[in-house]
């Protein structure tokens, strides 16, 4: 990393519910709501965003610890909020608070880790895994 992310660095991304962010298993008594895996992925994507600036080329960061809860649902075609603040780091691991809102409430809120990682040898170590 060039240098630490500051406590209390975030960034947010904003996202409509559309037909690939539902449940699977929507029907005419369950209604197509925004599910639990994708809204995980927007508040890892988010905290990856938020640790971006600070990273070195060929650094990448990936998620190693989530703990959300999914408070509310959100209907198909409402506007989501996402945001990640740094609240903790101890060398090359990351501690985010991450939550979402829709239009009307608190959607989410958790924690999420990420750890730094040299992108060049997370390759190697998939490949290792791969031709073993």
């Amino acid at each position: 990393m060039k240098a630490p992310p500051k406590i209390g660095d975030a960034a947010e991304i904003e996202f409509v519910v559309d037909a690939t962010h539902v449940i699977d298993f929507a029907d005419a008594q369950m209604p197509a709501v925004l599910s639990t895996p994708c809204l995980i992925g927007f508040l890892e994507r988010t905290a990856r965003k938020a640790l971006s600036p600070v990273l070195n080329p060929g650094e990448q960061s990936v998620g190693v610890q989530i703990d959300v809860r999914h408070l509310a649902p959100t209907p198909q075609g409402h506007r989501v909020v996402c945001v990640a603040r740094v609240i903790h780091v101890e060398g090359s691991l990351v501690s985010f608070q991450v939550e979402a809102r829709d239009e009307r409430e608190l959607i989410a809120r958790g924690l999420h880790k990420r750890r730094v990682v040299l992108a060049e040898r997370f390759a190697a170590r998939v490949q290792r895994k791969q031709t073993a």
